[in-house]
């Protein structure tokens, strides 16, 4: 998700398209807090992973 979330941040900032780089921001913001919530072993969506 993070991944994506930076692919589509880059893209729009290149191209210049304003509604990607919001998308991608946050899915970059999102990524990043289930990454930190995964890795402090909460439990997310009842799993313990997310992945």
């Amino acid at each position: 998700m993070i991944v994506l979330g930076v692919i589509l941040l880059l893209i729009g900032l290149l191209v210049g398209i304003s509604l990607l780089t919001t998308v991608g921001g946050v899915l970059v913001v999102v990524g990043a807090v289930l990454w930190v919530l995964g890795a402090t072993g909460r439990k997310i969506g009842g799993r313990k992973h997310y992945y």
